[in-house]
């Protein structure tokens, strides 16, 4: 990798492919768990209209029954992208073109991910608890959400720049 986005030096002697090799690695075991979070809400609402209260859902916790799915879908979909890729790439020597795509597909299943869980917590109060605890809920989960996967690795990243330039 070259330019702005081309890691540091540190200090590992390893050779460009393995270096490859090693974040494809890292970012498989990242996926692996992106996979796992999204299979058990996907999972719980594919179960939701098969409950005999999911016939009392207005058309607002229908609808938002119904993007949660889509969600879900497409953030699986997404998941799986690197290793479709992969496949597709595979023993051409393209490894770096790899490792940078499913790094960005990573990003984007990772903010699927978070989505799904706000529009699930946000389905999960309003049924239980009325339509402002869903919204409540939601729009606190969202918040946490960019505090956590957003501003505090932009954060750690800033001063880790700030230490390097010390």
């Amino acid at each position: 990798m070259t330019g702005p986005a081309a890691p540091k030096d540190d200090g590992r002697d390893e050779s460009l492919a393995e270096r490859m090799d090693r974040n494809w690695a890292e970012l498989l075991q990242e996926l692996r768990v992106l996979q796992t979070g999204v299979q058990i809400l996907a999972g719980f609402l594919l179960t939701l209209p098969f409950q005999s209260r999911f016939e009392t859902l207005d058309d607002y916790q229908t609808s938002l029954y119904l993007a949660n799915v889509v969600v879900a879908a497409l953030t699986t979909a997404t998941i799986l992208l690197p290793v479709s890729v992969h496949r597709r790439l595979f023993q051409q020597g393209l490894k770096e073109t790899l490792v940078r795509s499913a790094d960005a597909i990573a990003k984007i299943s990772l903010a699927g991910v978070g989505l799904l869980s706000v529009g699930t917590t946000s389905l999960v109060f309003d049924v239980t608890a009325g339509r402002t605890a869903g919204l409540i809920a939601g729009v606190g989960l969202l918040t946490v959400l960019v505090l956590l996967l957003v501003l505090v690795p932009a954060r750690i990243r800033r001063q880790a720049r700030e230490e390097e330039s010390l």
